[in-house]
């Protein structure tokens, strides 16, 4: 069977000549030694360079990383060893250790020793213990010594290869003065010989070698044969080894290309080309698929193959494979009273079954769980499972079982042979090129973009679909099955009765199969590792290591995985699903079947059937069953259930049962940080309570939220004076300052809200305001802006007139004064509502004017009385609010009900004044417009009013109601 080989690329990154490459055992970096002198660490996962230092100014031939010591040791061409912590990048020591260039060093597996090779034609052995004692001298080749390495199996034993054609088995002493004789010379190849290398774990007796001649051989170095050669390569061979966990052997060569082998047949499996120049190094990490590689012009490192255990579970019985050799755990059998936590590792008794014929690369179950397969090496062997005894074999590149048993195999010319009762039942070969074979319910045949599937009991095509899957899943009862492509899944409903009753009527099918033989049901955006079904459940684990649950097209995530795992199977009398990871670690997770079979019943309306299923669940799950049941649309029935007071508000809030969501508030609030009280809710519960016309409870929401913007839309709307003026106070001791100049100034509080802005250090405006509304303040205002703008610029400071000081500059200021205490006398007793039309009168007449014409005496007679005299002024009466408060007239509001006036100061009497900065003079009373005040969103402060703006004429209505926030612009009346 050809391997499996996926193989991708993780880093390739340009250098100078690498000759030398390394692994980091625990951390994802690859070690780099160049020619130029330097040492390079790459992050294999990210394609970033970590580390890099110097070493010298000539070629590093060899470095290697010493973990247990936290060091990298080099050897150069100027004869030295040198050693550096690769945290901190300081040299630990160095010494000159040949008289000639050093071709590698080898570091010993648990002792402290390096061997280390060079062209002097000498071996040496050092004990950096001992301060870097050289214990040994081994010298017996007459060619430069390019490689030595340790033998695995016995760490006693190393062998070497020189240019002098031959390699060389040599033993330690452990001391000074030992013998440094070789033990035994194998030869053969002929011409020098450039690496060498034992097989790893000393599982087989072996060397592997590679020449300048262009060829590999391995050694069986017991009986000290050449047992194989390996010819491809078209120049000269410069690595060689075994890789740890694969059955394959990599060779790398100045031809510039890498070939895999097959570590059993020898076959050639691939070839790698970068087009990076000659290969001078290859390494492996021992536990992983991953290698690396060292050419001319930088390093490569490619993970080979998948890193998915080959494994398979059923009823709790797990068989996987550890190379060849094949382990049984039982999670039925685990230690009385030892419980795995969620997610944790199981501590399982693992029970060696012995060592299949074929290197596995696929194990499944029977589905009666009593046999399983083994496929690889071209060959599939069924054992039994209990003991590891063949009940049949024979040749196969896959195979697949079916839901009855059955099962069927493909052989390297594209024909699918089918087994009943492990007989062959039929065979045949379709007319497209077969990819892959897919087991279950049906015989599913991969093309080369479609899939087609055929019926197990004779070769009938029962329906073609144009997606190409990496995995076919059934579920047990063949109802359902996953179609899992590269970067999603589809799921089918399979309708085994109309496929009977179209096979059993004859009718003639065409190339597509039958139609309905399956149903879409869902298409899932989702990239799948692995997966299964649990009962009506798909499982499964995303690209993005999350534990997944799809119930009728609804997706759940059962759990956050830390690392990358796979799914194993199911186990219904624990409610656990099992996860594998790639070291053979299983992990628990609960998945509680009750919950599925509820889930189900829900999604076919069986009601009856999920409230049985419903009494069987843990309260801890009620939680997960209400979002369920919201997600079908059944917010009721979740509000009901729910335990999350979050949960039940959103759902309370929903149906509109907005006092339940009041009272899951006020528990929320109860158990809640009283510095974080849930204010957000309060502001969510009062809009929905506003859009229903609940204005009792948004008054409440609103209040308990703070959100003074949406109470002053709310009282202004209403014409609650009272509230308004609550909302104002609130305001000012929030420093929302826009909110309280609009509160003060509709209840023609002009003064407190010329504070405001005076307190928000916005003396400008306040300045204009003064001269607007309350000129009386103005020269107190202006003394205060021009102590504040001296600290900033004297001179500017000096320009502002006070009308204290220059009388002369402000036109009619005392006809200001004088209509000023006019509307103040007015505001004592406000309008009612429905005296509007009269008063409008007033808001449309030039107030200086008029004063001009009828004196102080007579203006004061018609504001008094209110309209234009002809018609009688109405006693004030308190009514209820049936009119929002009108924007139109700070110092007359419009009100349903009076509003009680604070004492009114005795104005001074005013001195003959100037104006402020302009010659313009300010009207003292109502005008027909009013100038626009821009109210600022992100202070409590306001923006200069711009008074050379016109606003639009007062109607009548509601001026727009500004949010808490700010962010819209204020129809004011202007009295100048």
């Amino acid at each position: 069977m050809p391997l499996r080989l996926d193989i991708k690329k993780k880093l390739s990154a340009r250098s100078d000549r690498v000759k030398c490459v390394d692994f980091h055992p625990t951390e994802p970096w690859t070690l780099s030694a160049l020619y130029s002198g330097n040492i390079f660490i790459w992050d294999y996962n990210t394609q970033t360079l970590v580390k890099q230092f110097e070493v010298c100014n000539l070629p590093v031939r060899c470095a290697k990383f010493v973990t247990r010591k936290q060091w990298i040791a080099t050897a150069s061409d100027d004869m030295h060893i040198r050693v550096f912590n690769y945290n901190s990048l300081e040299k630990a020591h160095e010494f000159e250790a040949h008289t000639d260039y050093i071709r590698y060093i080898a570091i010993h597996p648990t002792l402290p020793y390096l061997l280390s090779s060079s062209d002097d034609m000498s071996i040496k052995l050092w004990d950096w213990d001992k301060n870097w004692q050289n214990l040994q001298v081994f010298e017996s080749h007459a060619h430069y010594v390019m490689m030595c390495q340790w033998n695995p199996k016995d760490t006693n034993i190393f062998c070497s290869c020189s240019l002098d054609r031959s390699i060389k088995v040599w033993g330690v002493s452990g001391g000074a003065g030992g013998s440094s004789s070789c033990h035994f010379t194998l030869t053969g190849h002929q011409r020098g010989v450039n690496c060498v290398e034992y097989s790893p774990g000393g599982e087989k007796p072996y060397i592997i070698s590679g020449s300048d001649d262009r060829t590999v051989k391995i050694w069986d170095y017991q009986t000290k044969q050449c047992i194989q050669t390996l010819s491809g390569h078209t120049n000269n061979v410069s690595y060689a080894l075994f890789h740890p966990a694969l059955p394959i052997i990599l060779t790398g060569s100045e031809d510039g290309t890498v070939r895999i082998w097959h570590g059993s047949t020898y076959r050639l499996e691939a070839t790698l080309s970068y087009f990076l120049e000659r290969v001078w190094s290859i390494a492996v990490l021992k536990g992983s698929n991953t290698a690396a590689l060292g050419y001319d012009e930088g390093t490569v490192v490619i993970k080979l193959g998948s890193e998915e255990p080959v494994a398979s579970m059923h009823s709790g019985k797990i068989i996987w494979a550890k190379g060849n050799e094949i382990q049984t755990a039982n999670l039925k059998l685990l230690d009385e009273g030892v419980t795995a936590r969620e997610g944790e590792k199981v501590p399982l008794s693992v029970k060696d079954m012995g060592a299949a014929e074929v290197f596995p690369q696929y194990i499944a179950h029977h589905p009666n769980g009593r046999l399983f397969a083994v496929c690889g090496d071209g060959e599939f062997v069924i054992y039994t499972a209990q003991a590891l005894r063949n009940k049949s074999y024979g040749p196969a590149l896959e195979f697949v079982w079916a839901h009855s048993g059955a099962y069927a195999t493909r052989d390297s010319n594209g024909k699918i042979t089918v087994f009943q009762d492990f007989k062959e039942s039929f065979s045949f070969k379709p007319q497209f090129n077969v990819e892959e074979i897919f087991g279950g319910r049906l015989l599913g045949i991969r093309g080369g973009d479609f899939i087609c599937f055929y019926d197990w009991t004779e070769y009938r095509l029962v329906r073609r679909i144009d997606v190409v899957p990496k995995d076919v899943i059934w579920s047990e009862d063949g109802n359902n099955v996953v179609l899992m492509c590269p970067d999603s899944f589809y799921v089918l409903r399979h309708d085994k009765e109309a496929v009977q009753a179209a096979l059993v009527s004859g009718v003639a099918v065409d190339e597509d199969g039958i139609e309905a033989a399956f149903d879409l049901q869902n298409e899932i955006s989702d990239k799948v590792i692995s997966g299964l079904w649990v009962g009506d459940c798909f499982v499964y684990i995303s690209h993005a290591q999350r534990l997944t649950c799809l119930v009728a097209g609804s997706q759940e995530t059962l759990a956050h995985l830390d690392r990358v795992q796979y799914l194993l199977g199911y186990m219904p009398e624990q409610s656990k699903i099992y996860l594998i990871d790639k070291e053979l670690n299983v992990t628990p997770f609960t998945l509680h079947m009750a919950l599925i079979e509820y889930q189900s019943a829900i999604m076919r309306k069986d009601f009856p059937t999920a409230e049985t299923f419903f009494a069987q669940l843990p309260e801890s799950l009620h939680n997960r069953i209400a979002r369920f049941l919201e997600n079908q649309g059944y917010q009721a029935e979740a509000l009901q259930i729910s335990k999350d007071d979050e949960h039940r508000f959103e759902l309370a809030t929903q149906l509109g049962k907005l006092q339940m969501a009041a009272d899951i508030i006020v528990s929320i609030s109860a158990q809640a940080n009283p510095a974080m009280p849930p204010r957000g809710k309060w502001k969510n519960l009062g809009d929905v309570a506003l859009e229903q016309g609940d204005f009792t409870l948004a008054k409440r929401c609103f209040s308990e939220a703070k959100d003074l913007g949406a109470l002053f839309l709310l009282y202004t709307s209403v014409g609650d004076a009272d509230g308004v003026l609550d909302t104002g106070k609130l305001a000012e001791e929030s420093n929302i300052g826009n909110i309280a100049v609009l509160c003060y100034l509709l209840l023609g509080e002009t003064k407190r809200a010329l504070e405001v802005l005076v307190k928000a250090s916005r003396l400008p405006e306040a300045a204009f305001f003064a001269r607007t509304y309350c000129p009386s303040e103005l020269s107190r205002v202006v003394k205060i802006w021009t102590e504040d703008l001296a600290k900033v610029n004297q001179a500017v400071a000096d320009s502002l007139a006070d009308p204290a000081k220059y009388p002369d500059l402000f036109q009619d200021y005392d006809l200001t004064l004088a209509a000023e205490k006019v509307f103040e006398a007015k505001r004592k007793n406000p309008p009612i509502a429905s005296a509007y039309g009269t008063e409008k009168e007033i808001l449309e007449m030039d107030v200086v004017e008029e004063i001009k014409k009828m004196g102080i005496d007579g203006f004061q007679s018609l504001i008094l009385k209110g309209g234009s005299g002809d018609k009688p002024v109405q006693p004030v009466q308190p009514v209820q609010p049936v009119q929002p408060v009108q924007p139109v007239q700070p110092v007359q509001p419009v009100q349903s009900a009076p509003v009680p006036a604070e004492p009114t100061p005795a104005p001074e009497q005013p001195t003959p004044q100037i104006d402020l900065l302009t010659p313009e003079p300010a009207a003292p009373l109502a005008q027909s417009s009013a100038p626009e005040t821009v109210v600022e969103s992100s202070s409590p402060e306001l923006l200069v009013p711009d008074a050379a703006a016109p606003p639009p004429e007062s109607a009548g209505g509601e001026p727009p109601a500004p949010e808490q926030s700010g962010g819209g612009n204020a129809d004011l009346v202007d009295l100048l």
